[in-house]
């Protein structure tokens, strides 16, 4: 029996613990459950949980239709319009989005960019490996993404609860840790020194903070927004996050760079940078403070009643992890990072061993920046001209061809040092690297937003967004390693040195450094990072041609009621 006839009639008011009965005095289980919530939430907030199921209803209706402004009208609105026609509340709403996303890039660009850069000069890849961990909870957040959905109080509402603590929590954290990063910093892997766990464990502390608010401000994307307009919640994720891992990746990079300030804000050189990782994490926790107590003060949010309890969302969540199409596309995106996951991890990397400098490093991300917002306000348009997960295949071959054109550029590294010409090579190389990495992060936060429910907006976002970053994530600190395993280095000692007599294996970063202080010299036989290079792009190659791409074609066919958890049974039959 198809899943609308299951339908409950039992009022929206009264939520009966006792197992609700069928006419041939079977019990509906999950999905009775989940009828009541979606009714009983429908009655509170109407706009977008009632036009879903409006749409629900239809079994024609594909992700490719467009969305009517309200349950009454019938003219078609396929929202493929520009940001200034937007209604001025969406408006709003969007710039109250981008700065939500734009706090979270701020630690997060710290600890995915800018200090593993900073740590590079001191600790192998597998060592940078096990910094890569401190990055995890966004990848694990589906774990706690219930408790965020279902506990809150209805006098600050459903995600303002969780907002403002967790950013009140980040501020202090990073005033706490901003007294103490640069002697830990310093001494991190080196004897009598932080170790280089008990350094990732403060990041990851952070991390943590960002991954818990971002639950709920996907949440809250869903129902900011009009339902037409849905597709901007990615283009403000984009825009946002872009802009903050910007400031703490690029913009801090180049000026915590001594050689960068030398080189073009200095007459006379000086031995430290414009600014320091201490001072950055103060200002930045003081603004988080800042941000806290003026969204707490200016923006109220729609009090409803808190019905669901945690056992409930977390029954929902096992139920959408049962849907077929769910399980498909969280196979999709465990294996679809692979195939870029050495040119997106170890390709800078490896320019800094070589020689790049960060001060040129943080030129060409700085260049970068300008591309990198522009693809991503047009991707979220293109999103709605094409299907997303078209635009994010287009994204996927690119991105490919992009990591065989970064092998190539560390491959043709000049040996007297960095050039002007290779400078605009490696500069072309990231900018279309970044252009297709943006495409396909745009394209599918789109298509997430147009599948998940708004009934259970925050813990089915919140699924799709963690297997998603788990695919880029998990992978890192194995390919790390195995750049470290598959490289082959031999020490040469000098000609007359009493401390270094016989050749040995400088393959790992700290006997590097022992080499070069003894005067030897650190010859590279065989670089791992070509060889893992390779492998992963062979990977991307087959898995995308003879799985992926069919599967994620398929997936955006179907049509939207395949995605609800009240209709999983005619959702099996697609």
């Amino acid at each position: 029996m198809g899943a609308r006839s299951r339908r409950t009639k039992s009022p929206t008011n009264n939520r009966s613990s006792s197992p609700t009965t069928t006419t041939n005095g079977g019990t509906i289980g999950d999905d009775a459950m989940n009828n009541n919530i979606e009714l009983s939430r429908r009655k509170q907030d109407p706009s977008p949980a009632a036009l879903t199921a409006n749409l629900m209803s239809r079994e024609s209706f594909s992700l490719d239709d467009p969305i009517p402004k309200s349950p009454s009208d019938k003219t078609s609105h396929s929202g493929n319009h520009g940001f200034w026609d937007l209604p001025e509340q969406d408006r709003k709403n969007f710039g109250l989005l981008v700065l939500l996303y734009f706090l979270q890039g701020v630690p997060l660009g710290l600890a995915t960019g800018s200090v593993p850069f900073l740590l590079k000069s001191h600790l192998s890849y597998g060592e940078i490996g096990i910094f890569s961990l401190a990055s995890y909870p966004y990848s694990l957040k589906l774990l706690w993404s219930p408790i965020v959905d279902a506990v809150w109080s209805p006098r600050f509402g459903r995600r303002k609860s969780w907002i403002l603590p967790i950013q009140l929590l980040s501020g202090i954290g990073m005033l706490w840790l901003g007294a103490r990063a640069e002697g830990w910093m310093a001494t991190t892997g080196q004897p009598g020194g932080q170790t280089v766990w008990a350094f990732t464990w403060w990041w990851f502390f952070l991390v943590l903070m960002c991954a818990t608010q971002d639950i709920a401000v996907d949440g809250w994307a869903l129902t900011l927004l009009s339902p037409s307009n849905i597709s901007y919640a990615s283009t403000a994720q984009t825009v946002g996050l872009t802009a903050g891992q910007f400031l703490s990746y690029t913009v801090f990079l180049a000026f915590y760079s001594k050689d960068f300030a030398n080189r073009w804000f200095r007459t006379e050189p000086l031995d430290y940078g414009l600014m320091s990782l201490g001072g950055y994490l103060t200002f930045w926790g003081w603004a988080y403070i800042a941000v806290t107590v003026a969204l707490a003060v200016m923006k109220r949010e729609e009090r409803t009643r808190n019905e669901d309890g945690v056992w409930d969302v977390y029954k929902i969540m096992w139920g959408v992890l049962r849907l077929r199409n769910v399980q498909t596309i969280i196979l999709v995106h465990l294996i679809a990072k692979i195939g870029f996951q050495a040119n997106d991890g170890v390709t800078n990397l490896k320019l800094l061993d070589k020689g790049l400098g960060t001060d040129n490093l943080a030129l060409i991300v700085l260049i970068d920046f300008p591309f990198e917002i522009g693809v991503g306000y047009y991707a979220g348009k293109w999103s709605q001209q094409f299907t997303p997960m078209r635009l994010w295949c287009w994204g996927f071959a690119g991105r490919l061809v992009a990591a065989i054109i970064a092998q190539l550029t560390v491959s043709i590294f000049p040996s007297g040092g960095v050039t002007m010409p290779y400078l605009l090579v490696v500069i072309g190389s990231h900018v279309f690297s970044t252009f297709t990495n943006t495409i396909m992060f745009v394209a599918v936060s789109a298509f997430h937003a147009k599948v998940a429910d708004p009934v259970i907006g925050g813990t089915y976002m919140t699924l799709l967004a963690t297997v998603c970053n788990l695919g880029g994530t998990f992978p890192r600190y194995f390919v790390l390693r195995l750049v470290d395993a598959f490289t082959a280095a031999t020490c040469i000692p000098p000609a007359k040195s009493s401390t270094l007599t016989q050749p040995y294996s400088c393959a790992l970063q700290h006997d590097k450094e022992s080499c070069l202080a003894a005067g030897g010299t650190c010859e590279v036989s065989r670089d791992g990072y070509h060889i893992v290079n390779i492998l992963c792009v062979v990977f991307g190659v087959v898995s995308f041609v003879l799985f992926i791409r069919p599967k994620v074609l398929q997936l955006q066919s179907l049509p939207l009621r395949a995605w609800r958890l009240s209709s999983s049974s005619s959702a099996q039959k697609h």
